[in-house]
């Protein structure tokens, strides 16, 4: 943990989030990815409409605390264009709806319906769950706290099943890392958070890489939660009171 905290403030940013959130989504553009990848999407393209209204709504004051997952899922971010994006709460919590476009080679068993989709993303509606029921309303939770994140490309094999960052070739990895880590940097720089807070291991890891190794200007915590995904069974029972008690242990959150 790095321990010596900033002076926080919650003024305006000076600089919109969107204009590095552009920049990412045009930068990863040139890397290409190899079998067993088939398809990839990228939500920042065809679902900004909505993307940019998060930024808009929810990124424009700095944040106390920066939760960072890994990817979009297929069911939230991926339909959504919000970061754990289950469609109930983004419709029904953030207040954020629209129509969503389509992704360039559309993989016919990981169909982009927008809004419209059945599916729900398990790991978004645990999540913000936990967001709503501990702050009520999205104005309280966003007041100092804000959701990204680390990587904003869907990965897919020709069965259509999801692959994540981390099982991309290395050669991939560090191209997509490099970007991905400077928008963390860019992130953070806009924000100003004093915590970063990994939702799941991977995403705790980049965030200490990104500290390391773009020489950012961070001075605050760095810290985790269990990812909330239902692939992990330690995440299948209790993960909103599991989540919320490693919050306090960290001190993120007082337990009052």
């Amino acid at each position: 943990m790095i321990s010596k905290k900033h002076q926080y403030d919650r003024d305006r940013c000076d600089i919109p989030l969107s204009e590095a959130a552009k920049n990412l989504a045009e930068r990863v553009k040139t890397i290409t990815f190899s079998l067993p990848v088939t398809h990839v999407y990228n939500p920042l393209d065809y679902a900004w409409g909505t993307y940019s209204e998060y930024l808009e709504r929810y990124a424009r004051t700095r944040k106390r605390v920066l939760f960072l997952g890994m990817n979009p899922g297929p069911w939230g971010m991926a339909q959504t264009g919000i970061p754990f994006g289950e469609i109930n709460y983004v419709r029904d919590w953030l207040k954020i709806n629209g129509d969503i476009d389509k992704p360039e080679n559309e993989h016919p068993k990981r169909k982009i319906t927008g809004f419209a989709c059945p599916r729900s993303e398990v790991s978004g509606r645990r999540l913000w769950s936990l967001f709503s029921n501990v702050f009520g309303s999205p104005d309280r939770f966003f007041k100092d706290h804000f959701v990204a994140n680390y990587c904003p490309l869907v990965f897919m094999e020709d069965s259509g099943r999801n692959r994540t960052p981390d099982k991309l070739t290395i050669a991939e990895r560090n191209l997509l890392f490099e970007v991905c880590d400077e928008h963390l940097a860019r992130t953070v720089e806009i924000l100003k958070p004093e915590w970063l807070i990994g939702i799941g291991g991977f995403a705790e890891k980049r965030l200490f890489e990104a500290v390391s190794k773009t020489g950012m200007e961070f001075s605050g915590n760095v810290g985790k939660i269990l990812h909330p995904s239902p692939a992990s069974p330690a995440a299948n029972s209790g993960w909103e009171e599991r989540a919320l008690h490693q919050l306090q242990d960290l001190g993120v959150w007082s337990s009052n």
